[in-house]
């Protein structure tokens, strides 16, 4: 199916421009969500008669997306979380946890705005953009922790979980020796 698209959609093309994309892509996505219309001749010459109108609008939502940017840029959020001791979490965070967050410090973020492409299921410091307008993206620093004290201590670059590292060779003496004292203990 052929589509106007109103706006620039991430590796498909710029407001404007008549793309050929998949049926179930356009019927889905782009025409419910007000990104295109059917390329028609009644809908490109509507869009003509429109265009003035979607730049102008496309400029003043990119202008206030670069506000919001300049203040959200490099932000650090803390979302705590219950973990294990290796620092795997008992459940993940995703788009809606990191959406609430940055809705509780102040910003207007929706979920979709989010770029993850796979749940966080770790402790640490994770590295999110966030596509505020489809021309401006900024990035956050996302601090999962399972307190307040843990979360400053991996700011500061502590390491919050440690592993409990075994030498393979000092296990396998202390196997040998268990061995022998049984096989003593057998003998006597």
């Amino acid at each position: 199916m052929e589509v106007i698209l109103l706006e620039r959609v991430p590796k498909l093309g710029q407001m404007g421009e008549v793309v050929r994309v998949r049926d179930g892509f356009a019927r889905n996505f782009l025409l419910p969500q007000g990104k295109a219309l059917r390329a028609t001749t009644a809908n490109k010459a509507r869009f003509e008669q429109q265009r003035a109108q979607l730049e102008a609008r496309n400029l003043e939502l990119k202008s206030e997306a670069e506000k919001v940017a300049e203040k959200l840029n490099g932000e650090s959020f803390v979302i705590l979380r219950q973990a294990g001791e290796t620092g795997v979490l008992y459940g993940s965070v995703a788009t809606r946890d990191i959406a609430e967050v940055l809705t509780a410090g102040g910003f207007t973020v929706s979920r979709q705005q989010i770029v993850l492409n796979a749940p966080i299921k770790t402790l640490g410091l994770h590295t999110v953009p966030v596509a505020l307008h489809p021309e401006v993206e900024v990035s956050i620093t996302v601090n999962v922790a399972r307190s307040a004290e843990e979360a400053e201590r991996q700011q500061r670059g502590e390491a919050v979980f440690t592993r409990e590292e075994t030498n393979l060779d000092d296990l396998g003496l202390e196997v040998g020796a268990a061995l022998a004292d049984a096989a003593g203990e057998e003998e006597v």
